[in-house]
């Protein structure tokens, strides 16, 4: 744990706050598809992301879910501290997108850190900005984007997190993720393999050329 906490996050924190997270830091490791934060749970802690990618996801009335944005190595999540701080009830969903390895905070500590370090609270800042930002671009995507340009996006990203030209999710997970239906999207999938950009099989997609 220590080493990749220094190999992650040495070059944001002084030693000190480093040695502080060792000392309460609580390490764990999370496989692809595990639910980490579910709608409407209390957070404890916050996680510091030292491997892999977490996927987090709103969810409409209707039960439906859009991808807000991914977490990588040396992030946070933004809305996970709103929640910590303000001890309220998730709003958000997390799921391990590839095999992760997490530090967790305990909530009662953050606020104590944002007093005595600047860094933690130059890093708490920033991640409000960054991820200010992805929920923008969002947004952005839905509002001005046609369905199209939003699952190349998306296959795009895929490729780039997972690191893998294989992509195994199914056309229904695709759909909820985009807000979108199925059926719109076996369609627009049809349609790039027909421009030869991506090859479609019984369980998974292959990238050929986004």
């Amino acid at each position: 744990m220590v080493q990749e906490l220094k190999n992650s996050y040495g070059h944001l924190f002084e030693d000190a706050l480093i040695n502080d997270i060792i000392q309460v830091g609580t390490y764990k490791e999370v496989s692809a598809g595990d639910k980490m934060i579910e709608i409407g749970a209390y957070i404890k802690g916050m996680p510091l992301l030292v491997s892999g990618a977490i996927k987090i996801l709103r969810e409409d009335k209707n039960g439906d879910e859009l991808l807000l944005y991914y977490l990588e190595k040396g992030d946070t999540c933004s809305m996970t501290m709103s929640c910590c701080m303000g001890q309220t009830k998730s709003e958000i969903r997390a799921i391990a997108e590839t095999d992760t390895k997490l530090i967790m905070v305990p909530i009662q500590k953050m606020e104590l850190w944002t007093s005595k370090y600047k860094s933690w609270r130059n890093f708490v800042f920033e991640s409000y900005h960054n991820r200010l930002n992805e929920m923008l671009h969002t947004m952005d995507s839905i509002a001005f984007d046609n369905m199209d340009e939003r699952l190349l996006s998306y296959l795009k990203e895929k490729v780039r997190i997972n690191k893998d030209k294989t992509i195994r999710n199914t056309h229904q997970e695709i759909a909820y993720e985009l807000h979108s239906s199925r059926v719109v999207i076996s369609r627009l999938l049809k349609k790039l393999e027909n421009m030869g950009r991506i090859k479609l099989h019984r369980n998974y997609i292959e990238i050929l050329n986004l």
